[in-house]
């Protein structure tokens, strides 16, 4: 059994490289790698008593030759390649290259391969279901996709998913990664403003990298053992990882700083981060991935134990004054161009009212934390009371109306239109024989395109203008969108009309590519 993997020294590959490794069946792993990216050294050290398996191919996943080369006589393609924030944040070009343009390039060379055709995981997002709340707290497989405006990475995303789901490829599978913990959780997020972009009421459920790369190597396993067409193969999955894994932002940035004797209130202030316009749920069909593959194990409690123990420097921290740390530590990241507070400093509105509503909303916000609602008090986003305890349980879980039932296999053409009605377009075909068809839509804007049923019903995509350009358009298509309107006016008001686009230094960057 030949493997080829794109993305290993990112935190879930170099887990699915530890966990491929051990798989009985393995003859080679071929691992694609930037030219320059050190981590490979790492990698290759940690499993010197395997280096006969491994083989590295150097270059771009956008490029064709180099895809060809890299998935020559694989019987597996696993592609955890993405360029993820905040570097997608600062080279948006990146972002559209490995994201996008290298899912579609890696796409088309599986494709031509007529005989012996590899299967393809594909790794997507939790970000495509973009800012949730309270309110509907829970996300399924087929929920509508709003990826939040500003987010390239969501859109890349977004586009390169799209492109797998109508692909020609024989076997194929999409899993949507939830919020990951990993072991460079702290210096990762203490090195730009993304933390700041974190809701503290935004519900996120954590799976870990272990269990993550255990998940990709027990899926071979089991699919190297047995036929899993019927279960597996051709469709969509959210990595979920259990109940007790269903945290806020606020819980987690909790987690991490009891690691240096204080809470979040120690270091933050309920104006320090955004209210809206993050990407987060719980997943009402998180236990799909395992009933099938087996592998969640870590809870998010044991996982920040064993990282205390691991990163013994952090219990330093409680000999320093918490006003100290909260200084030099967390303000000084008020510098970043992707925090909040210099979005207030630099008057930038479209920033500004994406994430809160405007300056003036932003100016609204409480001073201390005796002012501000928290979900894990008791609170909800509006200070009505609420039991998060409650809120948690998937047995009072707020599911949307799709237009159809969800848990229904197979869906009628009376069941298309009527997606095709709630979104504001047509159905244009006029008949449906297979799931993977491809169909006839129209859109709210007249604009018609093909997918198929599975993509637009079991996994939720609806052609709009972020799927053409880095634009987000969810105010106006909602006011003709039952489907959209259910998730954002959530955390919009039905009167708010902006159009949001990368400014024109970064789209003269990405018209380069």
């Amino acid at each position: 059994m030949k493997i080829a993997l794109a993305g290993a020294t990112g935190n879930m590959g170099q887990a699915a490289v530890n966990e491929l490794l051990k798989l009985s069946g393995l003859e080679k792993l071929k691992l694609l790698v930037l030219p320059g990216d050190k981590k490979i050294k790492k990698i290759l050290k940690e499993h010197k008593k395997n280096k006969a398996k491994i083989e590295l191919v150097y270059g771009n996943i956008a490029r064709h030759d180099v895809c060809e080369k890299f998935v020559e006589e694989a019987d597996y393609v696993i592609n955890l390649a993405a360029v993820i924030p905040p570097h997608s944040d600062k080279f948006p070009e990146k972002a559209v290259e490995c994201n996008e343009v290298g899912v579609k390039t890696l796409v088309g060379v599986i494709e031509n391969i007529k005989e012996n055709q590899p299967k393809l995981i594909h790794t997507s997002t939790v970000a495509l279901y973009g800012n949730r709340n309270s309110l509907h707290p829970w996300a399924q497989v087929g929920d509508p996709l709003l990826v939040s405006p500003f987010d390239i990475y969501s859109a890349t995303k977004l586009r390169g998913e799209f492109c797998v789901l109508e692909s020609e490829i024989k076997n194929w599978a999409v899993l949507r990664q939830s919020a990951m913990l990993h072991k460079n959780m702290l210096s990762d997020n203490m090195s730009d403003g993304l933390m700041f972009h974190t809701c503290f009421n935004a519900p996120l459920e954590w799976v870990t990298a272990e269990d993550s790369g255990r998940l990709i190597a027990n899926i071979i396993k089991e699919d190297s053992e047995k036929d899993l067409s019927k279960t597996f193969w051709k469709r969509c999955f959210n990595i979920g990882a259990g109940a007790e894994n269903r945290l806020t932002g606020f819980d987690t940035l909790n987690d991490g700083f009891k690691i240096i004797g204080g809470s979040a209130k120690d270091f933050f202030e309920p104006n320090f981060n955004a209210t809206r316009n993050f990407h987060g749920v719980w997943f009402y069909d998180g236990e799909k991935l395992d009933n099938l593959f087996h592998y969640q194990t870590q809870k998010a409690k044991d996982f920040w134990m064993a990282f205390a123990k691991s990163h013994g420097y952090f219990k330093m921290g409680k000999a320093v004054p918490k006003s100290l740390i909260k200084k030099f530590a967390i303000k000084r990241l008020f510098k970043s161009p992707n925090s909040v507070k210099y979005w207030v400093k630099h008057n930038d509105e479209p920033k500004l009212f994406a994430y809160f509503g405007g300056m003036d909303s932003y100016k609204q916000l409480p001073k201390n934390w005796n002012g501000f609602s928290l979900l894990i008090e008791g609170k909800d986003e509006n200070g009505n009371d609420i039991d998060y305890e409650i809120l948690k349980q998937k047995k009072n879980a707020k599911i949307i109306d799709h237009g159809y039932d969800l848990n229904k296999e197979i869906p009628t053409l009376k069941d298309l239109q009527n997606v095709a009605s709630m979104h504001g377009g047509k159905l244009l075909s006029t008949s449906c024989d297979d799931l993977y068809q491809k169909l006839d839509w129209c859109n709210s804007d007249g604009q018609e395109f093909k997918a198929s049923a599975y993509t637009v019903l079991k996994a939720g995509h609806w052609i709009n203008p972020t799927y053409f350009e880095n634009v987000w358009d969810f105010d106006r298509l909602s006011k003709t969108d039952k489907i959209y309107a259910q998730i954002w006016y959530d955390s919009h008001k039905q009167n708010e009309d902006k159009f949001y686009y990368l400014d024109e230094k970064y789209t003269a960057r990405m018209k380069q590519l």
